[in-house]
């Protein structure tokens, strides 16, 4: 392919990438590949077609492995705070009293669910609890 062709699809890609799609930066660095490649056979670096795509293709690995994770993760930091998944931290209510080292029922997210209460104090009905974490279909309590 002559230099123009690769410089011409690096900045299609970059150009999608910025103005169409939102691809979390993997056309940037195919495009940065593409103008890479392109720059090189500009360069006097006589390469057959397929020695330019298998450095298209290096490049391209080399980035998405080494420079996107670090990009990325400047420009789109993660959400302050942690993610949980489940119901760990949430606040239910006992529909029954739950002794110490029991089980019952608690109302939690809309429905009810099998609760062990894992702290020393007992929990009254109608009593507030502070699930702990979640053991199949059980979640273990303590009282609020």
């Amino acid at each position: 392919m002559p230099w123009w062709g690769w410089v011409t699809v690096g900045a299609l890609l970059l150009v999608a990438e910025m103005a169409i799609v939102d691809l979390e930066f993997y056309l940037v660095f195919l495009g940065i590949s593409a103008l890479l490649t392109g720059l090189a056979v500009l360069g006097g670096v006589d390469l057959p077609i397929w020695g330019q795509w298998l450095l298209f293709a290096l490049l391209a690995t080399a980035s998405f492995a080494f420079f996107r994770p670090a990009l990325y993760g400047r420009l789109r930091p993660p959400a302050q705070g942690e993610i949980r998944e489940g119901p760990t931290g949430d606040r239910g209510i006992a529909e029954a009293a739950i002794a110490p080292g029991d089980r019952g029922p608690i109302a939690l997210r809309g429905s009810t669910w099998t609760a062990r209460n894992v702290g020393d104090a007992p929990i009254a009905a109608g009593g507030a609890c502070i699930v702990e974490r979640t053991e199949g279909l059980v979640v273990d309590v303590r009282a609020e």
